[in-house]
């Protein structure tokens, strides 16, 4: 929690120095009774004390006045709310390295079930489109509210070679996302992809985008994810990247001989990080379901701060009025 006006806090101060008095006071009310009459004669004249029942309404007011004392420095937190709109972009490695069988059934057969169940599951108003990638990288749905079709898509793709062009993908998710953006602002569907921004440029997307990259290896073809990760940056879209695959993954080469092909974590993890996104590594086909529902769970909302003071200042008041209701019921009075 943060206070907008702190210097408000200082009304607490002869607030806590009330509470003070009122103790003081007390203690010096039930000496003067004990020093003048006789324990037993008081049990007699009122045998029923109230008690705390006494305390009771001035402890709600002065509660009361240290809520609305807070309500005054005008304190806000931070609540996760949903978005309304978003434009997520999902790219998957289909490399060759991708037809290892360190996962079952293979790499690639459960990255595609897994990322469109993902797909499935994000809100209705979510715009969503996928990217292939291997020596290059294209888009084959574009963004959309169409999720179904978009799972479709996702369920067919196919192996497309060697290579693996990291940075490739996530300019051509950057180009998608300011597509998207365009068609916001002028209400007309763009006739080609935005180009990616320069390096200086500001990149005009408005509505909150999220790229979710799974690869299994190091970029070897196409610009770099450094120069990437600045392009994200600057159309303001975080990269999650999920490391999929484990270390003793291998393929069969043309003569029948292994090729190793490990996952390389150490690109996609600085993708991620320069790019505000979260890495993940996943070495399974539930870990990677795990995986694609915490970033479910973190797209789908936004941190925002939210100011309390009428809140408290409208609990003040109703605790004040519950205080003097219950001294109208029991003593005759207000407080």
């Amino acid at each position: 929690m943060t206070f907008l006006s702190p210097i408000w806090l200082l009304a607490l101060i002869p607030l806590a120095a009330l509470a003070v008095a009122y103790v003081v006071v007390q203690r010096r009310r039930q000496r003067y009774a004990v020093r003048f009459a006789a324990l037993p004669m008081l049990d007699r004249v009122v045998p029923r004390r109230p008690r705390w029942r006494r305390h009771l309404p001035a402890a709600m007011v002065l509660g009361a006045l240290a809520i609305i004392g807070l309500a005054a420095g005008r304190p806000q937190v931070d609540l996760r709310v949903p978005y309304e709109r978003a434009t997520v972009l999902v790219a998957i490695d289909t490399s060759g390295s991708m037809l290892a069988e360190d996962v079952s059934p293979t790499r690639i057969d459960a990255a595609k079930a897994a990322a469109a169940s993902f797909v499935e599951d994000l809100p209705d108003s979510f715009n969503v489109g996928v990217v292939s990638f291997a020596g290059g990288a294209q888009v084959v749905a574009p963004a959309t509210t169409d999720h179904a079709e978009v799972a479709e898509r996702i369920r067919g793709l196919r192996l497309s070679g060697g290579g693996t062009a990291i940075g490739e993908a996530v300019h051509a998710s950057v180009a998608e996302v300011l597509r998207i953006a365009a068609e916001g602002e002028d209400g007309a569907a763009a006739a080609a992809p935005t180009p990616t921004p320069g390096a200086g440029e500001e990149a005009p997307a408005t509505i909150p985008a999220r790229l979710v990259l799974l690869s299994d290896g190091e970029n070897t073809s196409g610009r770099s994810p450094q120069d990437a990760a600045q392009a994200a940056a600057e159309a303001e879209m975080p990269v999650s990247t999920i490391a999929y695959g484990t270390p003793d993954g291998y393929i069969l080469g043309m003569n029948g001989a292994r090729q190793q092909v490990p996952v390389d974590e150490d690109a996609l993890r600085e993708l991620a990080t320069s790019t505000d996104g979260r890495f993940y590594a996943a070495g399974s086909d539930e870990q990677l379901r795990q995986v694609y529902e915490d970033i479910g769970s973190s797209i789908g909302t936004r941190v925002e701060p939210v100011e309390l003071t009428p809140w408290l200042v409208v609990a003040g008041l109703l605790i004040a009025l519950a205080a003097a209701a219950l001294s109208l019921r029991w003593f005759s009075r207000l407080i």
